[in-house]
């Protein structure tokens, strides 16, 4: 996996997308709680972004290069080296 000292710009890029998801989620978890039409439409669209970040970081753990947009893409989908719990 990369770390802050041997990979610094792919680092930030990976804090970046987890960061990301963790504020998405909270906004998630604050519509759920306060808008009593919240639905499963929005559901299915907000937890869609957190699952985007998080899967992007996943695929980004080890890389250190650049990505163009097919890779960006690829990195976009659900991991399938990482099972579930």
């Amino acid at each position: 996996m990369i770390s802050k000292d041997n990979a610094p710009a792919a680092w930030a890029t990976l804090m970046y997308e987890l960061e990301d998801a963790q504020e998405h989620l909270a906004t998630l978890i604050s519509e759920m709680s306060s808008q009593v039409d919240y639905g499963e439409v929005n559901l299915r669209v907000d937890l869609g972004h957190v699952f985007t970040h998080l899967n992007r970081a996943w695929h980004l753990r080890d890389l250190t290069e650049d990505l163009d947009q097919e890779q960006w893409q690829r990195a976009s989908q659900f991991p399938k080296d990482l099972d579930p719990i």
